[in-house]
């Protein structure tokens, strides 16, 4: 059976800052790098959560990636 274990983890917060002139929304992202392997959801969205409260964009998503090494 396979197993997958995290080699990295990195939180990414996606923020729209405007419109294009079709209306669709502009987005940026902020990525942190080095996240804890073992982060929780909570904690991911606390510390999410205090990042936003500094920012004066609208935040769109909060988002965890994962990069796996599948082992045999």
């Amino acid at each position: 059976m396979a197993r997958a274990i995290i080699a990295t983890s990195k939180l990414r917060l996606v923020f729209q800052v405007g419109m294009d002139d079709d209306g669709k929304p502009l987005l940026k992202a902020k990525t942190f790098n080095n996240i804890q392997k073992l982060a929780t959801a909570d904690q991911l969205l606390q510390a999410a959560q205090a990042v936003i409260n500094l920012s004066n964009e609208t935040l769109s998503s909060i988002e965890r990636v994962d990069s796996s090494e599948l082992l045999a």
